[in-house]
This record gives structure tokens, C-alpha cells and sequence, in this order.
């Protein structure tokens, strides 16, 4: 909701190292009872608000569990993706709108 994503494609090395997957995602570091116990929806609406993004939802608890602080560092994994070949980065998009339904 908060961080940039990376469009990935994949590599001829990753074909022979993976069957040419790679992982689709950051992935939790805490999980969704650790984040609400952690974080607020409404604040959390709130504070991405000021940053300029945009969260339409039916449940503060659903933002709270998918706080940004709650995954890996996208960054990070995408980094590790292509230090590993199995991807390279071609796109990074930042978010302004986030739907959770």
C-alpha cells in the first residue's frame, strides 16, 4: 500500500535455476495478528493520505494487517532477484490508490 513494486521479467538463467519462477512478492515479516496488534487502519489511512496515496476500504482492521511495515523490504527482494538471476527490474511503479475489499 505504501511502498513501490517492481515489474519483473525473467532471465534465460532462470529457466535452468528455477523452471523459470521466480517469487511473486515481498512477503510478510510479521503476521496479521503481530500488524494489528501493531498498527492502527484509520492512523495508517491517515498517514499514507499525507504521502498522497489514496486507501478505499471497507475494514481498518484489513489495512492494519496489510500495513506496509508489515512485509519485507520490496526493494530489497527485487535486489536479491537479480543478484540471483531470476529476474531483472524493468519497472518500479509507487502507488496512489489502493482498493482492499
Amino acid at each position: 500500500m505504501g511502498t513501490e513494486s517492481y515489474v519483473l521479467v525473467g532471465t534465460k538463467q532462470s529457466e535452468e535455476l528455477s523452471f523459470s519462477s521466480a517469487w511473486h512478492g515481498a512477503g510478510r515479516s510479521m503476521s496479521r495478528t503481530q500488524a494489528t496488534e501493531r498498527w492502527q487502519g484509520r492512523k495508517l489511512i491517515d498517514e499514507l493520505a499525507e504521502k498522497g496515496v489514496l486507501i478505499r476500504t471497507r475494514s481498518y482492521r484489513g489495512v492494519a494487517e496489510e500495513a506496509p511495515g508489515a512485509y519485507k523490504d520490496v526493494s530489497a527482494v527485487a535486489e536479491a532477484a537479480e543478484r540471483v538471476c531470476l529476474a531483472r527490474r524493468v519497472a518500479r511503479l509507487v502507488p496512489v490508490i489502493c482498493i482492499k475489499a
